[in-house]
């Protein structure tokens, strides 16, 4: 079985070619044209922009991931949501066109459960019931998952995803875009309990996370005590380090806390802050350091940002648990929810 994806929901356009033998995935091509050094200069993602970038990308990329002569697509998938309406129609009605024309299947699919997905990309066994922490740019979720394809939200983010926290301070900071991959490389060379910040929610009995609090108590903690740009400079590292480490201790106690409540046998990383090392480290310490009897899996690099071959290998199990929708039926939707069904 072959599968073209093709993943447009921000600010990557994405085709990928997976072909599926006796359950094992083999990624023949992953082809990513991403958008992040037009949107460098903004310090953020302009839809419209985007879309523009999206409709002259998606057909050059779309035919590098065309299969060789001899091999054949059975099916198509794509992104249907969440993410920006305009980019997300784009891909949709590509696809849509070219299910039409070459009368194969169609999958319209979730934008986080392609995250999720990305783990099985590991090659190995993953147990369920299992755990899984989104947590991206615009996305920060819990989600409990008993099999394949069925989803329990359990905790989410009320206001800014963890992403989008990183990318604010990145701004405050005059650091550039994206964010979160500036903040991480200079507080390698930082002291992480140099300054104290906030842990917004860590307490609360519920899985829920809210980070606008975080980015407020940077701004002020900003104007109080760095005035002149050269002290500010010398303190960067520092300031990354105590910031991105409230963000962490955050989403992994409140993590292993669902873990524990729902005593479950794996947890999953998903989404792009997923690729964040100290995220990693402090997980598998937490783990550790606790005795827990927890398979920790989180995807490789290459999977944790936005990209088609996890849209396409999310399409496999909807084959397997026959979720097709009629062509005409598969609709856009940039509010798209997991686990509320």
């Amino acid at each position: 079985m072959i599968i073209l994806g093709i993943e447009t929901s921000c600010d990557e356009t994405s085709a990928s070619l997976i072909e599926i033998k006796r359950g094992e995935f083999k990624i023949l091509k992953n082809i990513v044209a991403s958008q992040i050094k037009t949107f460098q200069k903004y310090g953020g993602v302009i839809p419209e922009l985007s879309a523009r970038e999206h409709l002259k990308k998606i057909i050059p990329v779309i035919k590098k991931a065309l299969p060789s002569q001899g091999k054949k697509i059975d099916y198509l998938a794509v992104t249907q949501g969440p993410g920006l309406m305009t980019s997300l129609l784009i891909g949709l009605e590509t696809a849509r066109a070219l299910a039409y024309l070459w009368k194969i299947p169609l999958l319209g699919i979730n934008h986080l459960e392609g995250h999720i997905y990305a783990n099985w990309f590991k090659k190995r066994k993953i147990n369920f019931p299992l755990v899984a922490l989104i947590v991206s740019g615009g996305h920060t979720e819990i989600v409990l998952m008993k099999e394949h394809g069925k989803y329990k939200k359990i905790g989410q983010t009320l206001d800014d995803a963890a992403g989008e926290c990183f990318d604010k301070a990145a701004k405050m900071l005059n650091l550039g875009y994206p964010g979160g991959p500036i903040i991480e490389k200079l507080a390698q060379r930082g002291n992480n309990h140099c300054y104290k910040f906030p842990r917004p929610m860590i307490k609360s009995k519920d899985f829920n996370f809210s980070f606008s609090g975080l980015k407020t108590s940077l701004l002020y903690f900003l104007k109080n005590n760095f005035k002149k740009k050269n002290k500010l400079e010398k303190e960067l590292p520092n300031i990354c380090a105590s910031f991105q480490q409230a963000i962490i201790d955050v989403l992994v106690e409140k993590t292993l806390r669902a873990v524990q409540k729902f005593q479950v046998k794996t947890l999953l990383l998903a989404g792009g802050v997923a690729a964040n090392q100290a995220l990693r480290k402090n997980f598998q310490n937490k783990i550790e350091k606790r005795e827990m009897e927890l398979e920790f899996i989180y995807p490789d690099l290459k999977f944790c940002t936005d990209n088609a071959a996890m849209i396409a290998l999310a399409g496999y199990f909807h084959i397997l648990k026959k979720k097709i929708t009629p062509l005409d039926k598969i609709k856009v939707n940039p509010q798209l929810e997991i686990g509320n069904e």
